[in-house]
């Protein structure tokens, strides 16, 4: 359900996000029909090979009872209040490089990640 929801600056050892990420996620919001009308969801699922995976989508539905939302330079993140207890100090990054390009999360509450770094395991 998408209700009005309030925007607030995240705060330092919250979740941050990288120049490189903020500008990756602005370009493929310019892609979409109604890029206002957009946040970016990052959360955390149960699953994976080491206990949870990471999740990055776009969603238009945010509930202002369980959703934080936050601006960054004029980017909107949402993140579920459960989520942002696994994810509180961590950093979503993008690496264009050739091999291996792509969102990443580099997490300081992980203390196992699995080969491929989708899924984390916290202590």
């Amino acid at each position: 359900m998408t209700e009005t929801v309030t925007l607030t600056t995240a705060p330092a050892g919250m979740i941050q996000l990288s120049a490189p990420a903020l500008e990756r996620v602005r370009g493929i919001l310019s892609q979409q029909e109604n890029p206002s009308d957009m946040y970016l969801r990052l959360g955390v699922k149960g699953g994976g090979c080491s206990g949870f995976s990471y999740v990055l989508e776009f969603d238009q539905d945010v509930d202002a009872k369980y959703d934080r939302c936050f601006d960054f330079d004029g980017v909107k993140v949402v993140v579920d209040r459960k989520s942002l207890l696994f994810l509180a100090g961590a950093t979503l990054d993008y690496t264009g490089e050739l091999l291996g390009q792509g969102f990443e999360f580099n997490n300081p509450n992980a203390n196992r990640m699995c080969g491929c770094g989708t899924s984390f395991q916290v202590g």
